[in-house]
């Protein structure tokens, strides 16, 4: 299969050679018919001066001689009845009549009779033109004839230096298409390379098509197109990326809900068992059990519970409902909540009495969170402290890494993947979503090994 510039150079070389040839044939034919014209009018205006000289002629022999010495030309004179009386070339006596000659004919009805014909006698094309006249009171019909070798061989002549410079014309061509072709293949292979870039997703790749304006356009709209599809590989890759985000997310609340639901769960099952194995356990015992599987189901559905807020929260779907409250109070009631778990902690409260106006549940949830994370990570006393319109929730724990400052809050996200709480790693998600519809923010600042601070403003929230 031929190449695209094989093809061009070939189609190129094809349409000019044809239009040489046809111009040519038409060139030939139109100069050729142009230079027996031209002849047949010299011989016409040869034939109007022997005729002035005619007249004044006694040996027609010798007169027609004496013109083809000079002129080179055939000179025939026949009287009426076709009989030749005078010839430059031949013996007249042995010539045919010339009576039903076409020239000799046509003159008896035009001015001139004229025909190209070959000659018998001296064996060649002539161009004969014939004219009748008078010679001594008695019609006569002069008949001038050329060779056409002669013209015909001069016309040959510069026919050839034609066919040469048109050789010459051809082989130009060929270099200029060659040259053209190259130019064509250069471009389609910049196009190919870049192409081939691409497809290995180089989208950065460089074309440069300087030739032709069409592969100009064809690499414009390429380079379109790459842009096009380098958005969308990006976008498939955050795509991809937030696919393995939420599957990980998957993954870990699968592992999370396993892991905290398997203890209450297996005891559960456990006490249950129990009590179905034994038919005479004293009442107390049966109801101490009782008492314990009834404590894991509440601890299983308060789990539920938290995951369910954690989903409204983030979808926006939890409804705020506003009422006037005292902050020290709040913070009192949930340092005595939480003291009930952690038994030999203690949780200071350094909170003046304020009026706040905002969402109490909501209020109480994110405390809770805050200061059961405090406890849970840190073995001194937590500190609930406001100072000005900044509320905030202080441990002397293990403290966070600088580098999972920023992730902590991020829903499911655990430092030590190890270990998990109630809260199944939402807890500081959680609050991060209620102080957001709350118009707040959490600021968290810690030092690993000394201690964390988790705060934020309640300014939004004062009872104006």
């Amino acid at each position: 299969m031929l190449k695209i510039h094989q093809i061009f150079i070939l189609k190129f070389l094809l349409l000019f050679i044809s239009t040489l040839l046809i111009t040519s044939i038409i060139s030939y034919l139109a100069l050729k018919n142009i230079i027996i014209e031209h002849n047949k009018n010299h011989l016409k205006h040869a034939i109007e001066f022997i005729e002035i000289e005619l007249e004044n002629i006694e040996n027609l022999d010798n007169f027609v001689m004496k013109i083809n010495k000079k002129t080179s030309l055939r000179v025939t004179i026949v009287d009426k009845d076709g009989f030749v009386l005078a010839e430059s070339n031949a013996d007249k006596s042995k010539m045919d009549n010339h009576a039903s000659r076409f020239e000799i004919m046509l003159s008896n009805r035009e001015d001139y009779g004229d025909i190209t014909r070959y000659s018998k006698t001296v064996k060649t094309d002539f161009l004969y033109v014939a004219k009748k006249t008078v010679y001594k009171n008695e019609p006569v019909y002069v008949r001038l004839s050329m060779s056409l070798a002669q013209i015909m061989y001069d016309f040959y002549s510069l026919w050839t230096k034609l066919l040469f410079v048109f050789f010459i014309i051809v082989i130009i061509a060929a270099f200029v298409s060659k040259s053209m072709s190259q130019k064509v293949l250069y471009d389609i292979d910049q196009i190919t390379k870049y192409l081939d870039e691409v497809s290995n997703k180089n989208y950065k790749a460089i074309i440069k098509t300087k030739y032709f304006y069409e592969f100009l356009q064809i690499s414009l709209l390429l380079k379109n197109l790459v842009k096009k599809l380098s958005k969308n590989e990006k976008k498939k890759i955050k795509n991809m990326a937030k696919l393995r985000l939420i599957n990980k997310q998957r993954n870990d609340i699968l592992s999370a809900i396993s892991h905290e639901f398997k203890n209450p769960v297996a005891s559960i099952i456990g006490y249950a068992q129990t009590i179905q194995g034994d038919a005479d356990m004293p009442q107390n015992i049966r109801d101490k059990f009782l008492s314990k599987i009834n404590s894991n189901g509440e601890k299983i559905s308060k789990m539920l519970d938290r995951l369910a807020l954690s989903v409204k929260l983030e979808n926006g779907d939890l409804t705020i409902n506003k009422s006037e409250f005292d902050l020290k109070q709040l913070c009192n009631e949930v340092a005595l909540n939480l003291a009930t778990k952690y038994k030999n902690r203690e949780v200071i409260v350094q909170v003046d009495q304020k009026m706040i106006f905002s969402d109490k549940t909501m209020m109480e949830l994110v405390l809770i969170n805050l200061v059961d994370n405090a406890l849970k990570y840190s073995s001194g006393d937590v500190i609930i402290k406001l100072e000005g319109t900044n509320l905030s929730v202080e441990d002397s724990g293990i403290g966070i890494k600088e580098e999972y400052l920023e992730k902590i809050t991020n829903k499911f996200y655990r430092v030590d993947k190890n270990s998990w709480d109630n809260s199944m790693g939402i807890g500081l998600a959680m609050v991060k979503y209620i102080l957001k519809a709350l118009g707040s923010l959490l600021d968290i600042k810690s030092e690993f090994g000394k201690g964390s601070i988790f705060s934020f403003s309640i300014k939004e929230m004062l009872k104006s």
